[in-house]
């Protein structure tokens, strides 16, 4: 059994570190309503929760729900600000203790990594393929509502193997199963909003402690596949998984063994989405159509990005949005597209922008 780790809360627990948690949370949205509120007060705030930390009486806030429809249509639950604080806490404590745990070829919300350096993997992969030769197939996994079927008392279990600080174990337990007010889990059912609300598992969107956690949780697929089934190319962003194989059967092997130990170990299950398909078509990951030789924006992205872009255009052009604010945006997509074959769709998002900030009147 791994070397369990103590000691995490009580040295950590100080008016330093929550200040720094603080500074974390705040940077990019200093001058939101109500990160300029508990400015306003800083010291008073921070010591206000120091106090609670100290005492375990901290409370989870009241979430605020919305739902946002792209990509998919999904529930997000947004804390007070004071909360994000306490999260970024607990956040910058745990993360270096997991991150060890995690394999080299996990890539969502990890420091160095991320869709680009999953991209570029998994193309990668794709070379070698080719070098090995032979026809090659591949299974791309995904799981049903991932977030919101997260099963708490697993989750807390897993957690515990790691972590023996009873202090931040409890802190954990109130950040995962709240306080009975909020159902984070969801019945899986195809339209969120009619789905039953679950006491007992879900994580909220939108927690930074729910994007490490989630990285928890499936760390268990990611162990088995690479320490029980072997898998030689194997690769995870959240919930997206892509295994590569030369034989179908053993695909087809690979995936039923993956659903049972999902469903017994885990209680998740996978979705329609799930296939085996050859890898000559192309893969669909991160948002891209992934071949060895070149990689494009999938059909789907690049709409979404589309209306995004031109949304913020027409509220630069409206007064609602900064120039600098809606440089960054069309900037960081122009970022995005440089590293993939899209020069066509780059040309065309730009004069399609253009025409909108032109026929305005607004000098760029």
């Amino acid at each position: 059994m791994a070397k369990r780790v103590g000691n995490i809360y009580l040295p950590n627990c100080n008016y330093t570190c929550l200040y720094n948690a603080y500074r974390k949370a705040a940077k990019g949205k200093r001058y939101r309503g109500d990160v300029l509120q508990f400015t306003d007060n800083l010291e008073g705030n921070l010591l206000a929760l120091l106090d609670d930390l100290e005492n375990h009486t901290y409370t989870v806030g009241a979430y605020r729900e919305f739902y946002v429809y792209e990509p998919k249509k999904r529930l997000i639950m947004a804390l007070p600000f004071r909360d994000r604080v306490a999260q970024w806490w607990v956040y910058s404590l745990l993360y270096p203790i997991f991150d060890k745990t995690f394999i080299e070829d996990s890539y969502a919300c990890r420091r160095g990594k991320g869709q680009k350096a999953a991209a570029d993997r998994l193309q990668d992969m794709i070379k070698q393929t080719e070098v090995l030769g032979g026809k090659w197939y591949y299974l791309k996994l995904d799981i049903a509502k991932y977030f919101y079927r997260i099963y708490h008392d697993k989750l807390m279990e897993i957690l515990e193997r790691k972590i023996k600080d009873p202090d931040m174990l409890e802190l954990l337990n109130v950040i995962v199963k709240g306080d009975g007010t909020n159902a984070f889990g969801l019945s899986i059912c195809d339209n969120v909003e009619d789905a039953e609300r679950l006491t007992d598992r879900g994580m909220p969107i939108g927690n930074l402690t729910s994007q490490l956690l989630a990285n928890v949780y499936l760390n268990e697929l990611d162990q088995f596949c690479k320490k029980v089934l072997g898998t030689k190319f194997y690769i995870r962003y959240m919930d997206d998984v892509i295994i590569l194989s030369q034989s179908k059967e053993e695909l087809h092997e690979i995936k039923e063994r993956i659903s049972k130990f999902l469903d017994e170990e885990l209680q998740l299950a996978l979705n329609k989405k799930t296939c085996i398909r050859p890898v000559s078509m192309g893969i669909q990951f991160v948002g891209l159509h992934i071949w060895s030789t070149h990689r494009t924006v999938r059909k789907s992205t690049s709409l979404r990005i589309k209306r995004r872009l031109k949304a913020a255009a027409k509220q630069y052009v409206a007064g609602n949005l900064t120039y600098e604010r809606y440089n960054s945006t069309l900037q960081s997509y122009m970022g995005m597209m440089k590293h993939n074959d899209c020069y066509r769709f780059k040309m065309q998002l730009l004069e399609d922008v253009e025409t909108i900030i032109n026929e305005s009147g607004v000098a760029a």
